[in-house]
């Protein structure tokens, strides 16, 4: 296993789709079509990224931020390389790479049945924030 961890690029696009909706713990929307994910990679240059291991696409994690507050969405790994670090590197190359935009907090969602992911990310040192309430809106209408 040769895994290396590099910026993703809209021509990853494919199998980086192809794997979230591989993971029943992602939940995927219009805004995340091609021409959303490009928009969001050229806003947030450098911090959504890729593993591979040769031409396979190991995992993949978008990355990005506000200004003040940087977010996670759709981390995911292949089957194959779980259990391997992957998504701990992952998440360490995000959080170096907000750090080095000046970002000094990052938040993530998880849906709330999702056990295995919760897990993850407690024993990765990340904590529960059980008095915020996500909410959402469309933009029209």
């Amino acid at each position: 296993m040769n895994i290396e961890i590099r910026t993703m690029s809209i021509d990853d696009y494919g199998d980086v789709c192809r794997l979230w909706e591989r993971k029943p713990g992602i939940g995927l929307s219009s805004s995340d079509g091609r021409n959303e994910i490009a928009s969001f990679l050229e806003a947030n240059p450098g911090l959504s990224l890729v593993a591979r291991d040769d031409m396979l696409l190991a995992g993949a994690v978008l990355c990005g931020h506000d200004g003040r507050r940087g977010y996670i969405h759709h981390l995911a790994v292949d089957g194959a390389y779980r259990r391997c670090g992957v998504a701990s590197d992952l998440i360490d190359h995000c959080l170096a790479g907000l750090h080095g935009q000046g970002i000094p907090k990052c938040h993530l969602s998880v849906y709330g049945n999702n056990d295995q992911a919760i897990d993850f990310w407690r024993k990765t040192g990340w904590t529960e924030r059980a008095e915020l309430i996500m909410m959402s809106r469309l933009t029209s209408g």
